[in-house]
This record gives structure tokens, sequence and C-alpha cells, in this order.
């Protein structure tokens, strides 16, 4: 087929490795892709379907690609993601100018669906949440070479009253320890020097096809992986976090001392009506027992704020935990009500209004809290990743250990030397920001 396509990606991390292995495949059958949508043929939306504001972006790029789609230049419009796998009736009904819907366990069908579209009619298929990982797909990336997404598993089984994710992604279903260093080789023989390892449940990792937890003995084997220089670990949750885990990191050079642990709260009455399996005596247990064993630990976490029946004193409880752990990287969600979820049928449902107004209160405490911490952080020298150049000005952009890319801070390293993207480089802190941190290189000092 003489076809262009243009695939946009929204929503999270896993959503991107989807795109890239659609994108793999495209390319693959000789689909040239271009970035402007008003060049393709064919418009491909990958949405977000997670809660209310992602599925409102997810709408709007849809709304403008039918404006595409009318003005003649593209023929096929597919819509994909978590947003098709939940409403794929009514986008069928509201948005006629949609040519295809095709679900999260359906994305290795892209250029069937194409091909199909090519001869007649629609396609219409979300009918394979349960589908196993696509492996030996070669994925094209989609965020810069340095750095990429790793994904362990597919789906969830924790069915948090919050939350839609099983309903839209399926059961958790491990990938094998050899698929997965095989993928991330492949992967580092491409110029990637971060490898973030990624899931709805990073700390399950193995459960069901190894009868326990491996996520210590993944990174084991990823820790051997020449050219590899870090491994980024992202949504643990606390009860999956055990010795052995923290063991590993310990023991593997490449693992950063960089962990996220989603809490989404600390009050047990509100964490038994989310169904998290753990308690805040747990929970304070291992963040202590993370910061004794494990020298410079960062730990980034996220709350929501405003759920169901939430009281003011229990919202308070959340503020006292903060003041007093002091995370160093945090976020918060306002409370989304979901249908689907069984917390959408809670009563003590809270008004938009004061669920902002709570969200703003922890996150101006957060940003006091994160400035203290970068204040401490000058005259240190830490080890940047560099990312970006800015021209003109003798500066670069990057990351340290630290930082997660798009969710946390960065580091402007001021340098007249000429930098390479991907290069590491020691840094000395010489001010800071709320989030982000200015930095020059050591010798350059006086």
């Amino acid at each position: 087929m003489n076809l262009t396509a243009a695939l946009l990606s929204l929503g999270c991390s896993r959503n991107t490795i989807d795109s890239e292995i659609m994108i793999g495949i495209l390319k693959d059958n000789n689909i040239q892709m271009v970035d402007d949508m008003s060049l393709a043929n064919v418009i491909i939306i990958n949405t977000c379907g997670f809660i209310h504001d992602a599925k409102e972006e997810s709408i709007d790029e849809i709304i403008e690609a039918t404006e595409l789609r009318q003005e003649g230049k593209c023929k096929h419009l597919i819509v994909c993601g978590c947003l098709a796998q939940r409403y794929k009736d009514e986008l069928m009904k509201e948005i006629p100018e949609i040519d295809a819907i095709i679900g999260t366990g359906n994305i290795t069908e892209i250029y069937k669906v194409i091909s199909k579209l090519q001869n007649a009619g629609k396609y219409f298929n979300i009918d394979n949440i349960n589908s196993q990982y696509p492996e030996n797909c070669k994925r094209e990336l989609l965020t810069p070479n340095q750095y990429a997404y790793l994904k362990i598993s597919q789906g969830c089984n924790n069915h948090c009253t919050y939350c839609i994710i099983p309903k839209l992604r399926g059961k958790y279903r491990s990938r094998s320890i050899e698929d997965i260093v095989s993928e991330a080789k492949f992967l580092v023989d491409s110029g990637v020097k971060e490898i973030i390892l990624t899931a709805e449940d990073t700390g399950k990792y193995g459960i069901d096809i190894y009868g326990e937890c491996k996520l210590d003995g993944l990174l084991d084997e990823l820790n051997k992986i020449e050219g590899l220089n870090w491994i980024r670990l992202l949504y643990i949750y606390p009860e999956t976090f055990t010795d052995g885990l923290i063991d590993s990191i310990k023991r593997n050079d490449k693992v950063l001392n960089y962990v996220d642990i989603p809490l989404q709260h600390i009050n047990n009455r509100i964490l038994s009506r989310m169904n998290r399996k753990t308690t805040k005596e747990d929970i304070c247990r291992l963040i202590k027992k993370l910061r004794s064993q494990i020298s410079d630990i960062i730990i980034r976490t996220t709350f929501i704020t405003g759920f169901p029946s939430e009281t003011k004193k229990e919202h308070e409880e959340v503020v006292q935990f903060i003041k007093e752990y002091r995370f160093d990287r945090l976020g918060v969600f306002v409370y989304s009500k979901e249908e689907g979820t069984k917390a959408s049928l809670f009563d003590g449902q809270i008004d938009e209004e004061t669920k902002k107004d709570r969200y703003n209160e922890i996150m101006e405490i957060q940003m006091n809290i994160s400035d203290e911490l970068n204040n401490k952080k000058v005259g240190n020298i830490y080890k940047v990743l560099i990312e970006e150049e800015i021209n003109g000005e003798n500066l670069y952009v990057g990351r340290t250990y630290m930082d997660c890319p798009d969710i946390d801070g960065v580091v402007y390293v001021s340098t007249k030397e000429k930098l390479a993207i991907g290069q590491f480089v020691d840094v000395k802190i010489i001010e800071h920001f709320e989030y982000d941190l200015k930095g020059v290189i050591p010798y350059e000092l006086s």
C-alpha cells in the first residue's frame, strides 16, 4: 500500500510502548510514517481513558482528526487504546467519521485493519483484552533515543475501587525474564542508556508465571547487560516491596536508588475503601526501612485527594504524613468519579471545590518541601544524562538518577564545552529552584 500514516499517542508510558509497537509494525509493512496529521492518509489516535481529563483530551484529539478527514487528505481514522476499549459503542454512535476501533489487546492488528479499510467497510474489535505481549516486534521509539520504557507485564488484578484499568487492560500477565532481557538488549544496541521498567503493578512481576514475585531476579539479569547504564523502577505497590527487592536494588549497581511507590492515601479507613492491600503502619515501616538501608534513596509517590467520604480530619492526616516524611517527588490526583468503578457508587461523593482546595493545599506543601530539599543539593556533584541543548546559551538540559523523564525535574547545565545528547557528565549544582536545579561542570570552576 502506498500510504502515509500519523499516530498520536496519549496517556501513560504503557500506551507509549503500544504506540511504538504499532509504528514498528506499520514501518515493517512499508507504511510511511509522518509527524504532521494533515499530511497523512491514515490517522491513528492511541487514546487514554483512565480519568475524566484524559478522556476529554482523547475526545478533543479525535474530533480534530475528523476535521482533517472531512477535508479529504485523510482517508481513514483509527481509534485505539483505553478509550476505544471502554467506549466502543459510544464512539461509533457519536463520531461516525471513525473508520476503525481496536482495543488494548488488538494493537498487532493495526496493519490488517488498514488493509481491510482499503477494501471496504469499517472494522471494530476489542475482544482480545487478555492477549500476551507481542514479543519480537520491532519498536520504533517515541522517546528520545537515550531512554526507553520497557513493559514487564500487562494488566492488573488489584481491582482498586477507584480504578477502571482491569476492565481496560485485562488480568495480570507477566512476560518471561528471557523475553524482557532480550528486548532490553535490543534497546541498548539501539543506543538506549536508561531503561525504565513499567507495568500496572511492577512489584508483582512473575507471580503468575513463576509462582512468586521475581522482580529482584529480573533486575539481577538486566544488570548484566553491557552498555546499559541506568535501570529505573516505576509503580511498585508497597505490599510487594520485599526485602529481596531491597537487596537487589542494593547489589545491582545499574539499578538506580529511585523508586516509585503509589500510596494513594495514608488513612486506614480510606485505604480499605480503596481496596488497597496495605496499611498506614506497613507504609511507614517500608519508608523507614528503605531510607535506612539504601543510601541516597529517592522515593516518588502519588496520592488521591477527595476520595468519597474522605473527611477533613482524614485529609489532614495525609497532610501531616507528607510533612513528616518529606517525599523527594510527589504527585496528587483529584479523585475522578469513573463509571464502572465501585467507588463511583459510594456514598459521600465530595464536591469539586473541596477536592480542588485539598489538591492545592497538598501541592503547595510539596512545592515547599521540594524547594527545601533542592536547596540542600547545592554544592553537590551529580552524574547527569544530557538530553537537550539550548541553542545560543551554552546551556544543556539533563537529568540525574533522581529524575524520571516527564514527571520529575531537570538539571540545567552551563558549559562552554560541546556536549553530546546521551552523554553522561559530572555536574556541580550551583543554584536551585522549586523543582529543578542548575549546575556547571566542576573543572570549569576556578
